[in-house]
């Protein structure tokens, strides 16, 4: 188990205010070394703002393009790796029209873009500029790689420190811990006599890892003064078999990922990490990156595992539908199609749903993904089951879905 990233929350103000990034500078410079004194390696440090739209006085793509480079500068020097800059608006439809010039134009800032409204209905004309950005995200470069740093968002409240995923609200500085941990996983059922065991050893280690990461954060937290807000425990995983979340699942008997039983594993899981007490921030899901994770990888490979079997599990534990790489040629009206589904799905269940698509220029499903990236292994392009959708789909609303209620 590592912590992915100490996510760092701040609203930057406009124009950009050194002395509140130098805030997040002095944080880092205790909380690092503090983590790393507890024995835990820390992957990476995070700096998240408030939405992009509430920083600009004016919603132009030059002055985005400045302003995130400026971060990206500043961030990096203060010891931060990434930046991410928050979602698009529904209210404001120009803030989704100046995202992609503002990826193409930096490498560690990411992106995200609202698909619902404040009060939790599914925007489509939202949905539709997403999709446009993916489409157009696409093409930045030949690898499609541009898109690792952008996500559709369904529901997803402020404060998660998980990216493209992570934005803040209010002025008071704060910090949350993603934690990479599907080891813990796999450490507590591939021993396990029964279910009942396997469940009860991951909550035992979940929650003693807990205790002891709340106690250093609430030491960071007095020396620091900047707020705690909590843990994601989302058991993100690292791209090999040994740290794989496919791997955890198939632990608990699943013979291959994507056949029958894998709902089962997937809901019983997150019941688990449900069940463990400590104080929470984000998701608190299972994500299951394919290009992340290598058991994901191989059951795509050996098609076993598709994007609708993806969006399925979603239902019952995930994330959303995470770093999934497309054919080259998907269609902004396809892509349409897919986020309809995940923010429906987000509005009818009221949790939170991201997604991570990835069209790979010139490739078609079937074939094989070629990065060369450390956190990456690689699968092959997904299919995609969709058309563009017509009738009232296809229109500009913006609806609610009530919660399912017995």
């Amino acid at each position: 188990m590592k912590i992915r990233s100490i996510t760092f929350f701040l609203d930057p103000h406009y124009p950009v205010d050194a002395q509140r990034l130098r805030v997040g500078g002095d944080f880092l410079r205790i909380a690092q070394p503090a983590f790393v004194a507890a024995g835990y390696e820390v992957q990476s440090s995070r700096l998240a703002t408030v939405p992009f739209p509430r920083i600009l006085p004016q919603l132009v793509s030059g002055e985005l393009v400045r302003v995130a480079c400026e971060l990206e500068a500043t961030a990096f020097s203060l010891g931060y790796a990434y930046v991410c800059m928050g979602p698009a608006l529904p209210e404001l439809p120009e803030s989704y029209e100046i995202v992609p010039e503002a990826l193409a134009n930096t490498r560690n800032v990411f992106f995200s873009g609202s698909m619902t409204t404040r009060d939790g209905k599914v925007s489509l004309p939202a949905i539709r500029r997403c999709a446009e950005i993916i489409r157009k995200v696409s093409t930045i470069s030949a690898d499609g790689f541009g898109n690792l740093r952008f996500a559709a968002l369904a529901n997803v409240p402020a404060g998660s420190p998980f990216f493209p995923a992570a934005y803040h609200q209010g002025e008071e500085a704060s910090f949350s811990l993603a934690i990479e941990a599907a080891d813990l996983a796999i450490a507590a059922f591939k021993p396990a006599a029964s279910l009942d065991e396997g469940r009860k050893s991951l909550i035992k280690m979940m929650e003693e890892n807990a205790h002891t990461l709340t106690e250093v954060a609430r030491s960071v937290e007095s020396q620091s003064r900047v707020k705690f807000m909590g843990i994601d425990f989302s058991l993100a995983p690292f791209p090999s078999e040994e740290l794989s979340l496919g791997t955890a699942l198939e632990q608990i008997g699943v013979p291959a990922l994507g056949l029958h039983g894998s709902l089962a594993a997937a809901a019983i899981l997150a019941d688990t990490i449900d069940q463990a007490d400590f104080m929470r921030a984000g998701f608190n899901g299972l994500f299951m990156p394919v290009l992340e994770d290598a058991t994901l990888a191989k059951r795509v490979v050996d098609s076993s595992l598709g994007v609708m079997d993806l969006l399925l599990y979603s239902a019952v534990c995930g994330t959303g539908l995470d770093i999934i790489p497309l054919p080259g040629e998907v269609s902004s009206d396809e892509i349409y199609a897919v986020l309809v589904d995940l923010a429906s799905l987000s509005s009818r269940l009221s949790k939170p749903l991201t997604a991570r698509l990835m069209p790979i220029p010139g490739k078609k499903a079937g074939e094989l993904t070629q990065f060369d990236f450390a956190f990456f292994t690689n699968s092959r392009i997904l299919p995609l089951r969709a058309k563009p959708l017509g009738k009232l789909l296809a229109g500009n609303e913006t609806f609610a879905l009530h919660s399912y209620k017995k």
